[in-house]
C-alpha cells in the first residue's frame, strides 16, 4: 500500500509537470507571434510590438484579477480540482487560438489564457502542504526549474513547428495541456486535507484584498516590493525580446525560439541543481544579493548589443537572477501560517501579474517610440530601463534583509 510521503511526492513531481506544460505552452508561441500578428493585422514590426504587448496585457490583467480567486478556492476545494480543471479549459483555449480567424478572437483566446494560466498560485501551495519548512527553498527552486525545463521545450518546439504554419505550435500546446488532464486524473493526489481547508471568504479574494492581507508581515511586504520591481524588469524579455532581436540582427523564428530555449535551460540548471544547494550553503539572503546584482550588466548589455553572441553572454550573465526568487518564496512560507499557503501564493501572483499590466505596455511602448523614423533611433531603451529596475531592486532587497534576523535562517 503506498504511503502518504510517497503519494506527496507523487503528487509534488506531476505539479511540476503541470507547471512544466503551463511554460511549454507559452514558449511554443513566443516565436510565431510576431508574424502571426503582422499576418492577422498587415502592420509594421514597430506596430506589431505594440500590439504584442497589448496581447501581453490581456493575459495579464486577467491573471491579476483571478489569481487569489484560483489560490482562495484551491484552499477551499483543495488543489486537485483546481489544478486539473484549469489545465483543461487552458487546453480547450488553445484550440480557439488555433482557429481564430481575427485579431479579437486572439484576444479572447488570451483573455481566457489569463484566466486559466493563474494557477501557478495553487501549484506553489502544495509546496506549502507538503514539504518542511526548511527545504522549501530547494523545492521552490525545482519548481521553478520544471517551468524553466519548459521554456527549454516550448520555443524550441514553437520555432520548429512555425516552418509549418504560424498556428501549429498552438495545436501542440492543446494537445499537452489536454494530454497533461488525462495523466493527472491517474497520478496527481489531493495534498490539502479537508482538515486544514478554510471558507471561500470572497472579500478577501480580490487582487488587492489579498496583497493587503499578506502585508501585515513586514517580512512579506518587504519581499513583495522587490518581486514587483524584479518582475517588473523581467518583462522586457516576453514583451520585446522577438522584435529586437528580428530588428537589430534578423533573426528567425527558429532562432527566437532555439534561444528562449537556451534561456530556459540555464534557468532550469540554475534553478533545479545550484539554487537549492546554494542556499543551504550561503543563506538566502547571501543568494539573493549575488542574483540580483548579477542580473543589472546582462540587461545593461541586452541594450546596447550590436551582435547577435552578446544577447547569449547576457543570458550566461544574467541567469543567476533567478536563484532569488526561490529563497523570497521560501522565507515568506515561513511567516505565514500553514492554513494561508494559497493566499499568500496568490497575493505573489497577484503582485507577478501587476507587473505583467504595466510592464509589456512600457516595454513594448518604448520599443515602439525609439524604434521607428522619427527621434532617437536606440532600441535598447527597454533594456536599460530593466537594468535600472534591477538596482532598485537591489536596494529594496537590502532594505527587507533588515526587517528580521531570523532570514536566510531554517
Amino acid at each position: 500500500m503506498e504511503t502518504a510521503a510517497a503519494k506527496n511526492a507523487k503528487s509534488l513531481y506531476f505539479v511540476a509537470f503541470i507547471v512544466f506544460i503551463d511554460m511549454c505552452g507559452i514558449g511554443l508561441i513566443i516565436p510565431v507571434m510576431p508574424k502571426l500578428i503582422g499576418g492577422l493585422t498587415g502592420e509594421g514590426l514597430d506596430r506589431v510590438a505594440e500590439i504584442g504587448g497589448l496581447l501581453i496585457f490581456a493575459y495579464s490583467i486577467m491573471q491579476f484579477l483571478f489569481a487569489p480567486i484560483i489560490g482562495w478556492l484551491s484552499d477551499r476545494f483543495g488543489r486537485r480540482p483546481i489544478l486539473l480543471g484549469t489545465l483543461a479549459i487552458l487546453g480547450l483555449d488553445y484550440i480557439l487560438m488555433a482557429l481564430a480567424p481575427t485579431l479579437v478572437w486572439l484576444v479572447v483566446g488570451r483573455i481566457i489564457s489569463g484566466i486559466m494560466g493563474a494557477t501557478f498560485a495553487a501549484a506553489n501551495s502544495c509546496i506549502a502542504d507538503t514539504v518542511e519548512p526548511k527545504e522549501r527553498g530547494q523545492a521552490f527552486g525545482l519548481m521553478g526549474a520544471a517551468g524553466a525545463a519548459g521554456f527549454v521545450m516550448g520555443p524550441a518546439i514553437g520555432g520548429v513547428l512555425a516552418q509549418f504554419g504560424d498556428r501549429a505550435p498552438f495545436w501542440a500546446a492543446a494537445f499537452l495541456a489536454l494530454t497533461g488532464v488525462t495523466v493527472g486524473l491517474f497520478l496527481l493526489s489531493e495534498t490539502l486535507p479537508p482538515e486544514k481547508r478554510r471558507k471561500f471568504n470572497i472579500a478577501r479574494a480580490n487582487p488587492l484584498g489579498n496583497i493587503l492581507q499578506m502585508m501585515k508581515s513586514p517580512l512579506v511586504l518587504g519581499f513583495l516590493g522587490v518581486i514587483f520591481t524584479m518582475q517588473l524588469a523581467v518583462q522586457v524579455q516576453p514583451a520585446v525580446w522577438s522584435y529586437y532581436t528580428i530588428l537589430k540582427f534578423g533573426w528567425s523564428e527558429l532562432t527566437i525560439g532555439l534561444s528562449v530555449a537556451l534561456y530556459g535551460l540555464l534557468i532550469a540548471l540554475v534553478q533545479g541543481l545550484v539554487t537549492g544547494k546554494a542556499i543551504r550553503k550561503y543563506g538566502e539572503i547571501k543568494v539573493g544579493f549575488f542574483g540580483l546584482i548579477m542580473a543589472v550588466p546582462a540587461y545593461f548589455l541586452f541594450a546596447v548589443a550590436t551582435q547577435g553572441w552578446m544577447m547569449f553572454a547576457g543570458m550566461f550573465i544574467g541567469v543567476a537572477a533567478n536563484m532569488a526568487f526561490p529563497g523570497m518564496q521560501a522565507m515568506m512560507t515561513r511567516d505565514i501560517s500553514e492554513d494561508a499557503q494559497g493566499e499568500l501564493q496568490g497575493a505573489i501572483a497577484s503582485v507577478i501579474s501587476i507587473t505583467s499590466i504595466i510592464g509589456p505596455l512600457v516595454m513594448a511602448g518604448l520599443f515602439g517610440a525609439f524604434s521607428d523614423d522619427e527621434g532617437l533611433y536606440f532600441p535598447g531603451v527597454p533594456f536599460m530601463l530593466a537594468a535600472v529596475l534591477i538596482a532598485i531592486a537591489v536596494g529594496q532587497f537590502a532594505y527587507a534583509a533588515r526587517l528580521s534576523p531570523r532570514l536566510g535562517k531554517p
